[in-house]
């Protein structure tokens, strides 16, 4: 059997005070319970947020229009330089290859070659180093050397 202490008893007479949970935030953006407050008059809060609804994850844009205005003048992508673009054509043509064969060798697409013959495209190292490697012609630093 339990023991029972021998000292003086005594007892809390201090209020104790019940509240009201809050509201979960789940709950006050429950439509009904908005459109409740609505009606009874209660404060309603509301946000509008920025970009809402788009799917954008990055402000890219902004990034690249401040780096636009501090540059001095308008920033022009290089292309292929026009020794580069003769080397190209004069070795595929030499070894007897069309645009297709040498980007199936060079594992790109056929557009990639034919820019590169146009002078349309931005010089990519890897892309130039593999035209090197099929072709057997210095296409990379000074060519004239």
């Amino acid at each position: 059997m339990p023991t029972r202490s021998t000292g003086t008893v005594t007892q809390d007479w201090n209020p104790v005070v019940l509240h009201k949970s809050k509201p979960k935030a789940h709950d006050l953006r429950n439509p009904k319970a908005v459109n409740q407050a609505l009606r009874t008059g209660a404060e309603v809060q509301t946000i509008k947020k920025f970009d809402a609804g788009s799917n954008k994850k990055t402000a890219g844009p902004v990034i690249y229009a401040r780096k636009l205005d501090e540059a001095a003048e308008p920033a022009a992508l290089e292309k292929v330089a026009v020794e580069v673009r003769h080397a190209i054509q004069k070795a595929r043509l030499e070894k007897k290859m069309s645009q297709s064969e040498l980007a199936k060798l060079i594992n790109e697409r056929n557009q990639v070659v034919q820019e590169y013959e146009n002078g349309k495209a931005v010089p990519n190292q890897l892309v130039l180093a593999k035209m090197e490697k099929v072709l057997g012609v210095k296409l990379r630093g000074k060519i004239g050397k």
